[in-house]
């Protein structure tokens, strides 16, 4: 499939992926229920898993908390690749439980990028759309996979963007610092 092919494809599963979190969210009265609390996500990924030229490492960490704005709950984190580039970014996610045990999180986050030896993104400013699928295990902790998109919106003289894909393990902050 062409690159551009490739972008087209993700935009419209990302339009539907939107439409149906929105469908979801607003037909689940029981979505702003949380068992969990504030979460802690860690990522490992691929960054430009589309192969433009500047494929690195990705490492991530995003804060998730706890709180709703409507159906949308806020969050924030940063990642870098081994090439150097760094991107920190705020936003808002939905967290849809499918089944018992199965989430979908679409989530959106402008942010600022620092290009560092990685690609080249044309602007600071950047913006981050991802879908993401976990299993949550008893205790609260989830594992999961998932597929995001950075692009300036053209913003930029020019809007070349890029896609990584990331194994992601989250963790009640609580877990983290009061032990359990």
């Amino acid at each position: 499939m062409v690159p551009e092919q490739g972008v087209r494809v993700f935009k419209i599963f990302q339009c539907g992926a939107v439409a149906m979190a929105l469908w979801v969210a607003g037909a689940n009265t029981g979505l702003a229920a949380s068992q969990d609390g504030d979460l802690m996500a860690f990522s490992a990924a691929y960054f430009d898993v589309n192969q433009r030229g500047k494929e690195a490492g990705e490492f991530r960490i995003e804060y998730r908390a706890d709180e709703h704005m409507w159906i949308f709950k806020p969050f924030g984190g940063a990642m870098a690749t081994t090439q150097g580039s760094v991107h920190g970014f705020a936003g808002v996610l939905i967290d849809i439980p499918l089944w018992d045990r199965i989430y979908v999180t679409p989530s959106f986050a402008p942010g600022l990028y620092y290009r560092g030896n990685g690609s080249d993104l044309h602007h600071t400013v950047e913006f981050r759309s991802q879908i993401e699928i976990t299993y949550r295990f008893p205790n609260g902790h989830r594992f999961g996979a998932s597929f995001n998109h950075i692009s300036n919106a053209n913003l930029g003289n020019d809007n070349p963007g890029v896609e990584s894909a990331a194994l992601t393990y989250i963790v009640p902050f609580d877990a983290i610092f009061a032990g359990r």
